[in-house]
Protein backbone atom coordinates (compact mmCIF):
# COMPACT_ATOMS: atom_id res chain seq x y z
CA UNK A 1 0.00 0.00 0.00
CA UNK A 2 1.53 3.27 -0.99
CA UNK A 3 2.20 5.84 2.02
CA UNK A 4 1.14 9.37 2.21
CA UNK A 5 4.80 10.57 1.41
CA UNK A 6 4.88 8.77 -1.78
CA UNK A 7 1.68 9.55 -3.17
CA UNK A 8 2.46 13.13 -2.52
CA UNK A 9 5.82 13.16 -4.35
CA UNK A 10 3.82 11.73 -6.97
CA UNK A 11 1.38 14.02 -6.65
CA UNK A 12 4.33 16.98 -6.80
CA UNK A 13 5.77 15.32 -9.86
CA UNK A 14 2.99 15.60 -11.83
CA UNK A 15 2.02 19.17 -10.52
CA UNK A 16 5.58 20.41 -11.56
CA UNK A 17 5.10 18.58 -15.18
CA UNK A 18 1.45 20.36 -15.43
CA UNK A 19 3.26 23.82 -14.23
CA UNK A 20 5.84 23.95 -16.66
CA UNK A 21 3.31 23.27 -19.39
CA UNK A 22 0.77 25.92 -18.33
CA UNK A 23 4.06 28.67 -18.39
CA UNK A 24 5.48 28.20 -21.14
CA UNK A 25 8.72 26.75 -19.63
CA UNK A 26 8.35 24.21 -22.14
CA UNK A 27 6.78 23.88 -25.38
CA UNK A 28 3.63 21.61 -25.22
CA UNK A 29 4.59 19.81 -28.47
CA UNK A 30 7.59 18.20 -26.50
CA UNK A 31 5.79 17.98 -23.30
CA UNK A 32 2.30 17.74 -23.56
CA UNK A 33 -0.14 18.64 -20.67
CA UNK A 34 -0.90 16.22 -18.01
CA UNK A 35 -4.17 16.03 -19.09
CA UNK A 36 -3.45 15.70 -22.80
CA UNK A 37 -1.74 12.46 -22.35
CA UNK A 38 -4.32 11.02 -20.01
CA UNK A 39 -6.82 11.76 -22.67
CA UNK A 40 -4.86 9.89 -24.98
CA UNK A 41 -4.24 6.92 -22.87
CA UNK A 42 -8.14 6.71 -22.70
CA UNK A 43 -8.22 6.42 -25.97
CA UNK A 44 -6.02 3.72 -26.36
CA UNK A 45 -7.39 1.76 -23.59
CA UNK A 46 -10.65 2.47 -25.41
CA UNK A 47 -9.44 0.88 -28.76
CA UNK A 48 -7.74 -1.88 -27.08
CA UNK A 49 -4.36 -0.80 -28.59
CA UNK A 50 -3.00 -0.20 -24.83
CA UNK A 51 -4.01 -3.38 -23.46
CA UNK A 52 -2.68 -5.21 -27.20
CA UNK A 53 0.72 -3.99 -26.70
CA UNK A 54 1.13 -4.64 -23.02
CA UNK A 55 0.06 -7.57 -23.17
CA UNK A 56 2.76 -8.61 -25.50
CA UNK A 57 5.07 -7.10 -23.71
CA UNK A 58 4.29 -8.54 -20.21
CA UNK A 59 4.59 -11.96 -21.89
CA UNK A 60 7.94 -11.29 -23.51
CA UNK A 61 9.09 -9.60 -20.23
CA UNK A 62 7.95 -12.64 -18.32
CA UNK A 63 9.61 -15.55 -20.54
CA UNK A 64 13.40 -13.65 -21.08
CA UNK A 65 13.02 -13.08 -16.99
CA UNK A 66 12.30 -17.32 -16.81
CA UNK A 67 14.94 -17.87 -18.99
CA UNK A 68 17.19 -15.97 -17.60
CA UNK A 69 16.73 -17.37 -13.90
CA UNK A 70 16.83 -21.10 -15.63
CA UNK A 71 20.11 -20.21 -16.88
CA UNK A 72 21.63 -18.05 -14.58
CA UNK A 73 20.93 -20.02 -11.33
CA UNK A 74 21.89 -23.50 -11.74
CA UNK A 75 25.41 -21.77 -13.82
CA UNK A 76 26.04 -20.18 -10.63
CA UNK A 77 26.09 -22.90 -8.42
CA UNK A 78 28.19 -24.70 -11.19
CA UNK A 79 30.52 -21.75 -10.32
CA UNK A 80 30.78 -21.93 -6.61
CA UNK A 81 31.07 -25.56 -6.31
CA UNK A 82 33.24 -25.89 -9.14
CA UNK A 83 36.78 -23.97 -8.61
CA UNK A 84 38.17 -25.31 -12.08
CA UNK A 85 35.33 -24.21 -14.01
CA UNK A 86 34.97 -20.78 -12.02
CA UNK A 87 38.42 -20.51 -13.32
CA UNK A 88 38.58 -21.53 -17.05
CA UNK A 89 35.05 -19.38 -17.93
CA UNK A 90 35.14 -16.83 -15.32
CA UNK A 91 37.33 -14.63 -17.50
CA UNK A 92 34.34 -14.91 -20.51
CA UNK A 93 31.74 -13.97 -18.26
CA UNK A 94 33.29 -11.53 -17.09
CA UNK A 95 34.12 -10.43 -20.42
CA UNK A 96 30.75 -10.79 -21.93
CA UNK A 97 29.52 -8.94 -18.78
CA UNK A 98 30.77 -5.75 -20.09
CA UNK A 99 29.00 -6.23 -23.00
CA UNK A 100 25.81 -3.99 -23.92
CA UNK A 101 22.94 -6.26 -24.80
CA UNK A 102 21.88 -4.03 -27.10
CA UNK A 103 25.61 -3.88 -28.90
CA UNK A 104 24.58 -7.88 -29.62
CA UNK A 105 21.46 -6.93 -31.71
CA UNK A 106 22.77 -7.64 -34.87
CA UNK A 107 24.37 -10.59 -34.00
CA UNK A 108 21.15 -11.73 -32.43
CA UNK A 109 19.28 -10.97 -35.50
CA UNK A 110 21.14 -13.25 -37.67
CA UNK A 111 21.47 -16.04 -35.26
CA UNK A 112 18.39 -16.04 -34.25
CA UNK A 113 15.82 -13.92 -36.66
CA UNK A 114 14.01 -11.07 -36.46
CA UNK A 115 10.79 -12.86 -34.65
CA UNK A 116 9.99 -13.18 -30.65
CA UNK A 117 13.51 -15.26 -29.63
CA UNK A 118 15.58 -12.41 -30.76
CA UNK A 119 13.87 -9.89 -28.16
CA UNK A 120 13.28 -12.43 -25.71
CA UNK A 121 17.40 -12.94 -25.67
CA UNK A 122 17.66 -9.08 -25.47
CA UNK A 123 15.70 -9.46 -22.06
CA UNK A 124 17.36 -12.38 -21.10
CA UNK A 125 21.04 -11.00 -22.09
CA UNK A 126 19.71 -7.76 -20.03
CA UNK A 127 18.96 -9.26 -16.62
CA UNK A 128 20.99 -12.69 -16.81
CA UNK A 129 24.03 -10.93 -15.16
CA UNK A 130 22.35 -9.61 -12.43
CA UNK A 131 20.63 -12.78 -11.08
CA UNK A 132 23.62 -14.70 -11.81
CA UNK A 133 26.01 -12.35 -9.44
CA UNK A 134 23.43 -12.48 -6.87
CA UNK A 135 22.92 -16.28 -6.63
CA UNK A 136 27.00 -16.79 -6.49
CA UNK A 137 27.50 -14.44 -4.47
CA UNK A 138 25.34 -15.31 -2.58
CA UNK A 139 26.59 -19.09 -2.15
CA UNK A 140 29.69 -18.16 -1.70
CA UNK A 141 29.60 -15.75 1.29
CA UNK A 142 28.06 -18.37 3.47
CA UNK A 143 30.03 -18.75 6.68
CA UNK A 144 32.05 -21.86 6.84
CA UNK A 145 31.66 -21.86 9.95
CA UNK A 146 27.65 -22.15 9.92
CA UNK A 147 28.40 -25.12 7.59
CA UNK A 148 30.76 -26.53 10.25
CA UNK A 149 28.01 -26.23 12.75
CA UNK A 150 25.06 -28.16 10.80
CA UNK A 151 27.98 -30.87 10.19
CA UNK A 152 28.81 -31.20 13.62
CA UNK A 153 24.76 -31.70 14.56
CA UNK A 154 24.89 -34.59 12.07
CA UNK A 155 23.11 -32.68 9.10
CA UNK A 156 23.25 -34.98 5.75
CA UNK A 157 24.38 -32.49 3.26
CA UNK A 158 20.87 -31.95 1.55
CA UNK A 159 20.04 -30.52 5.15
CA UNK A 160 22.92 -28.10 5.16
CA UNK A 161 21.92 -27.31 1.76
CA UNK A 162 17.87 -26.33 2.77
CA UNK A 163 18.62 -25.38 6.50
CA UNK A 164 21.91 -23.10 6.36
CA UNK A 165 23.14 -22.47 3.32
CA UNK A 166 20.42 -21.70 1.22
CA UNK A 167 18.85 -18.88 3.84
CA UNK A 168 22.15 -17.77 4.08
CA UNK A 169 22.25 -16.88 0.95
CA UNK A 170 18.61 -15.55 0.22
CA UNK A 171 19.75 -11.77 0.56
CA UNK A 172 22.16 -11.52 -2.01
CA UNK A 173 19.91 -13.96 -4.36
CA UNK A 174 17.20 -11.66 -3.78
CA UNK A 175 18.68 -8.54 -4.33
CA UNK A 176 19.91 -10.15 -7.95
CA UNK A 177 16.36 -10.95 -8.83
CA UNK A 178 15.31 -7.63 -8.39
CA UNK A 179 17.50 -5.43 -9.64
CA UNK A 180 17.09 -8.90 -13.39
CA UNK A 181 13.46 -7.44 -13.01
CA UNK A 182 14.41 -3.49 -13.54
CA UNK A 183 16.37 -4.81 -16.24
CA UNK A 184 14.59 -6.56 -18.08
CA UNK A 185 11.85 -3.93 -18.29
CA UNK A 186 14.58 -1.37 -19.23
CA UNK A 187 15.54 -3.19 -22.09
CA UNK A 188 12.08 -3.81 -23.29
CA UNK A 189 12.06 -0.95 -25.66
CA UNK A 190 15.55 -2.09 -27.33
CA UNK A 191 14.50 -5.54 -28.06
CA UNK A 192 10.79 -4.08 -29.61
CA UNK A 193 13.05 -1.68 -31.80
CA UNK A 194 13.81 -4.06 -34.32
CA UNK A 195 10.58 -5.62 -36.97
CA UNK A 196 8.48 -5.53 -33.99
CA UNK A 197 4.44 -4.85 -35.09
CA UNK A 198 3.37 -4.95 -31.00
CA UNK A 199 4.59 -3.90 -27.84
CA UNK A 200 5.17 -1.06 -25.87
CA UNK A 201 8.09 -0.45 -27.35
CA UNK A 202 6.84 -0.79 -30.88
CA UNK A 203 4.32 1.64 -29.52
CA UNK A 204 6.84 4.09 -28.26
CA UNK A 205 8.87 3.98 -31.56
CA UNK A 206 5.86 3.89 -33.62
CA UNK A 207 4.16 7.12 -31.73
CA UNK A 208 8.15 9.28 -32.34
CA UNK A 209 7.96 8.57 -36.03
CA UNK A 210 4.59 9.83 -35.98
CA UNK A 211 5.41 13.18 -33.89
CA UNK A 212 2.92 11.61 -31.10
CA UNK A 213 4.47 12.90 -28.15
CA UNK A 214 1.25 12.15 -25.89
CA UNK A 215 1.77 8.68 -27.10
CA UNK A 216 5.57 8.38 -26.22
CA UNK A 217 4.69 9.91 -22.37
CA UNK A 218 1.60 7.44 -22.21
CA UNK A 219 3.69 4.15 -23.35
CA UNK A 220 6.40 5.13 -21.05
CA UNK A 221 4.10 6.05 -18.04
CA UNK A 222 2.50 2.58 -18.58
CA UNK A 223 5.78 0.81 -18.87
CA UNK A 224 6.62 2.34 -15.33
CA UNK A 225 3.35 1.31 -13.77
CA UNK A 226 4.00 -2.47 -14.92
CA UNK A 227 7.34 -2.16 -14.02
CA UNK A 228 6.42 -1.28 -10.37
CA UNK A 229 3.52 -3.50 -10.45
CA UNK A 230 6.11 -6.35 -11.23
CA UNK A 231 8.33 -5.94 -8.80
CA UNK A 232 5.71 -5.07 -5.84
CA UNK A 233 4.84 -8.94 -6.94
CA UNK A 234 7.60 -10.11 -6.62
CA UNK A 235 8.40 -8.17 -3.16
CA UNK A 236 5.19 -9.79 -1.93
CA UNK A 237 6.06 -13.25 -2.82
CA UNK A 238 9.15 -13.05 -1.37
CA UNK A 239 7.77 -11.56 1.91
CA UNK A 240 5.20 -14.27 1.71
CA UNK A 241 7.90 -17.11 1.31
CA UNK A 242 10.33 -15.78 3.38
CA UNK A 243 9.41 -13.16 5.79
CA UNK A 244 12.46 -13.39 7.72
CA UNK A 245 13.58 -11.27 4.25
CA UNK A 246 11.38 -8.22 5.06
CA UNK A 247 14.40 -5.73 5.57
CA UNK A 248 16.97 -7.05 2.96
CA UNK A 249 14.26 -6.31 0.20
CA UNK A 250 15.15 -2.19 0.57
CA UNK A 251 18.86 -3.37 -0.19
CA UNK A 252 17.77 -4.57 -4.06
CA UNK A 253 17.15 -0.93 -5.52
CA UNK A 254 17.42 -1.08 -9.03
Amino acid sequence: MLRPITIAVFAAVIGLWWLAGHLGWVSAFLLPAPATVAETMGDLIASGELARHSLVSLRRVSLGYAFAITLAVPLALLFVLSRPLRATFEPLLEFLRQIPPLALMPLLMLWLGIGETQKIGIIVLSCFFPIFLGVRGGFAAVDRKLIDVGTVFGFARPEIMLRIVLPSALPAIVVGLRIGLGYSWRALVGAELIASSAGLGYMIVDAENLARTDIVLAGILVIGALGLAADLLLRLAIRTLAPWLAGDLEMARA
